[in-house]
């Protein structure tokens, strides 16, 4: 007598077909196959992330370049006081350039005036974290108080010219009163303030006041 294979009954009790079973089948194995989009996700993803590293990379080195571009354009002038009065001729020759635009370069004032806050705002880092505190250190305490005084005229005035129109009829004659007041605070510390302490202080002194204000001002750059 044939024995009769019994075919599987689905849930509703009817025979389950062949093609019924065969997609039962590949629902167990959760749908993904070898090689398809769950792989390529995967692909993608992983390219992404490289191309996200390189991207940084890219960006870590452009600002390290341009550091090394900013801070070598006086960090290579000497001692910190010469280093220091390449920074005071590199701001007072941007100061000449504001002082030959006219009202209608309203955009070139602008970025001059962005060029030259961040010129100072270095400078006066490099000079209020290292030098002053220098100063005091060595019984000089009146003076860094009072080119750290006029620090903050420079700062005033900065701000003075931020919250003017680049086109105001007061705009040249601003600069000009600014560019006055910090070419006599640079006289101050070039010509009485800083040969003084200077000649005070021994080469090793010399050297790591050097050191010191490279470091500021490559980190402020």
């Amino acid at each position: 007598m044939a024995t009769r294979t019994r075919q599987p009954r689905n849930n509703d009790g009817e025979f389950a077909s062949k093609s019924n079973r065969k997609t039962s089948g590949n629902r167990s194995n959760g749908g993904q196959k070898s090689g398809g989009l769950f792989d390529l996700n995967g692909r993608t993803a992983g390219a992404l992330l490289s191309a996200a590293v390189a991207g940084a990379a890219v960006i870590v080195a452009a600002s390290l370049g341009r550091k090394m571009i900013v801070q070598g354009r006086s960090g290579t002038a000497g001692d910190w006081d010469e280093v220091l009065a390449a920074e005071h001729r590199m701001s007072l020759a941007i100061f000449d350039k504001m002082l030959a635009t006219d009202e209608t370069q309203k955009i070139k004032r602008g970025m001059l005036l962005t060029k030259l806050t961040h010129a100072l705002d270095k400078h006066a880092h490099e000079e209020e974290m290292v030098v002053y505190p220098a100063l005091r250190e060595a019984n000089e305490k009146a003076d860094a108080n009072q080119l750290e005084h006029e620090h903050g005229e420079v700062k005033t005035y900065l701000f003075k010219l931020g919250e003017m129109a680049t086109d105001a009829p007061l705009w040249l004659e601003t600069v000009r009163e600014f560019r006055d007041s910090l070419a006599r605070h640079t006289r101050l510390e070039e010509d009485e303030v800083f040969p003084r302490f200077k000649a005070e202080i021994t080469p090793e002194q010399n050297k790591h006041i050097t050191s010191l204000v490279n470091k500021d001002g490559f980190l402020m750059a």
